[in-house]
């Protein structure tokens, strides 16, 4: 993982993802920035206009941070074991590009189910955002489709985003809390 000092200029241009926007641009060539932090393979790098971008894992090497290839999509091992464990252990490798912490551990997953089919399974997951307005939603609904779908014995995957019950700082793990400061 990057430090927050890390200091870094875009080599090339690329598509960023605006956070908390969730929107995609481009960034040119030789603007500056820091990457406040590296994880799930993604970077998040302020820049020098104080925004927020998603710099993703295949586009490392535009902020000399190194690359790490997307690969083509293999074919499901539809007939492979899968339990509840496999998909809660994908989903702790997705981080919120704001918040240096797993989606699991900030306890935006509130429900995971699997059911088979004759082939493979169906998995849904049920999930929420740290705030209702966030337009990073659809980016962290993708980030668990696509983390599922790639599991041995996952033949479909089914994200349902909802605010109810909101989330709240309560819904974080006692360990995510505390590396954030909240120690209520």
């Amino acid at each position: 993982m990057a430090s927050a000092s890390t200091e870094v200029t875009f080599a090339r241009e690329v598509r960023v993802v605006l956070i908390p926007d969730g929107e995609s641009v481009p960034v040119a060539e030789g603007v500056r920035g820091w990457v406040l932090h590296s994880l799930g393979g993604h970077h998040t790098v302020q820049l020098t206009t104080g925004r927020l971008v998603r710099v993703d894992a295949a586009d490392g090497d535009a902020i000399g941070m190194e690359v790490q290839e997307v690969e083509e999509a293999a074919p499901v091992d539809l007939d492979g074991e899968l339990c509840l464990e496999d998909i809660w252990g994908a989903l702790t490798q997705i981080y919120d590009p704001e918040i240096p912490q797993d989606i699991v551990a900030l306890g935006l997953i509130y429900d995971v189910a699997m059911q088979p089919l004759d082939r493979g399974n169906h998995v849904d997951v049920v999930m929420t955002l740290t705030a209702p307005g966030c337009g990073m939603g659809q980016v962290l609904v993708d980030d668990v489709r696509r983390a599922v779908s790639v599991l041995p014995g996952v033949a479909v995957v089914e994200v349902a985003l909802t605010f109810d019950p909101p989330w709240t700082h309560d819904r974080m793990s006692e360990e995510a809390r505390l590396s954030l400061g909240y120690f209520f």
